[in-house]
């Protein structure tokens, strides 16, 4: 049985994930003044949501666009997520990278990597001279967890695909619950297992390539198998 004969989504977070650090801390250390931290600090306290974390944040932000995309493109990416993207994408699966961070950022890291997939993030835009302002066109009134990307949207409709998702902390946290299998690492990890959602944990994209084949492998052998069962009760 082959693995391309299972249609999935997989669903791909970028920070902490494709990139290995966080790329909006990376951006609010290089040009934000320090309050943002202090801002960053209520929002791990539960006190304010992502969606209004980031707002103040990035009203702290000073950088001309060019300064802004300069230091975007030294930002690197796991090795293996290329690889990753080439070989689902053959076997006809669909991925996308949906993200609680920056739509600017993901673009030109994923463009300078020569790597063309859809991304749903957050929208950066420039007012002008060094000033930025944040907007949010995949956000919805009822998150549950107030985020500014609701990546729960994305695993709604196509019953007969299974939902994958890749990803590290808590903005896949609701995702993670309408997900058939999570490759997770770091906060997310902890979270699958203590909620009992089908996780298998990963370090790397090499890894996880590894990972997922395989379990699809055995995904699609046991939907084979149903499907005979069905037929020869019918017969």
């Amino acid at each position: 049985m082959s693995i391309a004969r299972v249609k999935c989504r997989v669903f791909v977070d970028f920070d902490g994930t494709i990139a290995p650090v966080d790329t909006t801390d990376l951006l609010l250390e290089r040009f934000a003044a320090p309050a943002w931290r202090e801002i960053e600090e209520e929002w791990k306290a539960g006190r304010i949501g992502s969606r209004e974390c980031m707002v103040r944040q990035i009203d702290l932000v000073r950088a001309t666009p060019a300064a802004m995309d300069s230091f975007i493109r030294t930002i690197e990416i796991d090795r293996g997520f290329r690889s990753f993207v080439d070989l689902f994408r053959r076997l006809g699966h669909t991925l996308v990278v949906v993200s609680d961070g920056l739509d600017r950022t993901i673009r030109t890291v994923l463009d300078r990597n020569d790597i063309n997939v859809p991304y749903f993030a957050n929208h950066l835009q420039w007012r002008g001279g060094d000033s930025w302002r944040l907007t949010f066109p995949h956000a919805r009134s009822d998150c549950a967890a107030l985020s500014g990307n609701c990546k729960c949207s994305f695993a709604e409709g196509r019953p007969s695909e299974l939902n994958i998702l890749v990803g590290d902390g808590h903005s896949d946290f609701c995702l993670a619950g309408r997900a058939d299998l999570v490759l997770a690492k770091s906060s997310l990890l902890k979270h699958c297992g203590d909620a009992g959602l089908p996780h298998i944990a990963f370090e790397n994209f090499g890894e996880a390539t590894k990972l997922l084949a395989g379990w699809l492998e055995e995904r699609g052998t046991a939907v084979t198998d149903r499907r005979s069962a069905r037929a020869v009760e019918t017969e």
